[in-house]
C-alpha cells in the first residue's frame, strides 16, 4: 500500500500539536471508529526474544488491526514453537539468512524490529526493499547515521517507519502532554525525568557496546528523554552530561549511570537520571508557574500512576497496553493512508541527543544538540 510522506520536515512541537489538540475521548473515539473496521494488516515479527513472547505477541492476539502472519528468528528449535503456538504456516518462519523472501509473501504488511539495537539498521533496510513497512524498536539505531539511512530506505519505497515509543499511546503520558500542552498549570518552568533499573546478567548483550551501542542511556535513559521533550513540545539545543561507574568490570564497555541537563529554545531546563546500578529510579515531574505534575511509576509496562499539586486535576487512568495501542495506531494509519508518529523523523531527533550527552561526557563540555536534516 503506498502512503504519501511528508518526510523529514517535521519537528516534534507539531507532533504535540496534533496528539494533545484533540481531547482524549475524541482520539479513543477515532481508534475505536477506523474507516475500515474489518481491516487487518499481517505483522511479522523479526526477534522471538522475551519482548516478543510475552508483550508484543499477545497484544497481537487481541488487536483490532493487526494480525501475526510470520516470525523471523535465528533459532530453529523457536520457530517451531511460535509455529505450534500461534497457527503459523511452514512457510512463515524466516531465518535471519531467508529474511530477503518476504519480498513474495503478501501476507506481510509490516515487519516489526524487536533485535539487538545493533540490527535494527540492517533488518529496517532489508525490509524495506522488499518493500514492508517497518516498525522498529527504541531506540531506533546505534547512531543517527544510520537513522538517516533507514529513513532513507523507507522513504525511496513510500512505507512508513515507525518507532515504538510505547509511552506516548498511554493514558496518563497523554493527559500529562495535554496538561503541559494547554498550560494548565501555567508555562512550564524546569522538567525533571529519570529512568532505571538494576542490571542482572553481566555477560547480557544489553552491556556489550557492539551490540547496544551504549548502556543504561540507549536502553532506558532514553524514556526519561522523550518525556521531557514530547512535554515541552520543542527539542533540546544543548546537554551537559557526567558519567559515573561504580563497576568498571561490569560497564567496561558501556555506560552504568549518566546524569544529564538539557537546555531548550525557550529556555526551559531538564534534569535527566538514567542508571543500570539501581532500581526505584523511574519518574518525571513537570514544574509550572501555577503548580506541578508528575508521574511514577511512570515507564513500565503496567501500574502507572500519575500525581498533580491540584487534587481537583487528577491525573488517574485505566491501565491500557501499550503494545496493543502502538501496534493499532500504525496499522490504522497506514489503512488510512496518513503519516503515522513518532517516525523515523524522531527517532533520528533523539539519537542527536544522545549523541550530544555521549560527546559531553568525553570533553567534560556543555555540547549543542546538532540539527536533524
Amino acid at each position: 500500500m503506498n502512503v504519501n510522506l511528508d518526510q523529514m520536515n517535521l519537528t516534534r512541537r507539531p507532533f504535540i500539536k496534533t496528539v494533545v489538540g484533540a481531547s482524549l475521548a475524541t482520539m479513543v473515539a477515532r481508534a475505536q471508529e477506523p474507516s475500515n473496521p474489518e481491516k487487518k494488516l499481517g505483522w511479522a515479527l523479526v526477534g522471538l526474544g522475551s519482548l516478543s513472547s510475552k508483550q508484543i505477541a499477545p497484544a497481537l492476539l487481541n488487536s483490532k488491526h493487526c494480525k501475526l502472519v510470520a516470525v523471523v528468528t535465528g533459532t530453529p528449535e523457536k520457530g517451531v514453537k511460535w509455529r505450534e503456538q500461534y497457527g503459523l504456516a511452514e512457510d512463515k518462519v524466516y531465518s535471519y539468512e531467508s529474511f530477503d523472501k518476504i519480498i513474495d509473501d503478501p501476507d506481510i504488511d509490516v515487519v516489526y524490529i524487536v533485535l539487538p539495537n545493533s540490527m535494527h539498521h540492517e533488518f529496517t533496510i532489508r525490509a524495506a526493499k522488499a518493500g514492508k513497512h517497518v516498525f522498529c524498536e527504541k531506540p531506533m539505531a546505534n547512531s543517527a547515521k544510520e537513522c538517516r539511512e533507514m529513513i532513507a530506505a523507507c522513504a525511496a519505497v513510500k512505507r512508513q517507519l515507525g518507532i515504538g515509543y510505547r509511552c506516548q499511546f498511554e493514558l496518563h503520558h497523554q493527559e500529562a502532554m495535554r496538561l503541559a500542552r494547554e498550560q494548565v498549570f501555567g508555562p512550564l518552568q524546569h522538567l525533571d525525568a529519570g529512568f532505571g533499573f538494576a542490571i542482572g546478567d553481566p555477560t547480557q548483550w544489553r552491556l556489550r557496546k557492539a551490540l547496544a551501542g551504549g548502556g543504561a542511556l540507549m536502553d532506558v535513559g532514553v524514556y526519561a528523554l522523550q518525556a521531557c521533550c514530547y512535554l515541552a513540545g520543542e527539542e533540546p539545543v544543548e546537554v551537559s552530561a557526567l558519567e559515573t561507574k561504580t563497576d568498571p568490570v561490569k560497564f567496561a564497555e558501556v555506560d552504568e549511570t549518566i546524569h544529564w541537563m538539557m537546555k531548550f529554545p525557550s529556555g526551559l531546563t531538564a534534569n535527566c537520571l538514567t542508571t543500570y546500578r539501581f532500581s526505584g529510579c523511574d519518574h518525571f515531574t513537570a514544574y509550572g508557574s501555577k503548580g506541578r505534575f508528575g508521574m511514577k511509576p511512570c515507564y513500565g509496562y503496567s501500574k502507572l500512576a500519575g500525581w498533580t499539586s491540584d487534587p481537583n486535576i487528577p491525573l488517574s487512568f485505566p491501565q491500557t497496553d501499550h503494545f496493543l495501542a502502538e501496534m493499532d495506531a500504525f496499522s490504522l494509519a497506514i489503512i488510512e493512508g496518513r503519516r503515522f508518529e513518532p517516525s523515523g523523523a524522531e527517532g533520528l531527533r533523539d539519537l542527536l541527543v544522545i549523541e550530544a550527552i555521549y560527546r559531553s561526557i568525553a570533553s567534560g563540555k556543555k555540547e549543542r544538540v546538532e540539527k536533524e536534516a
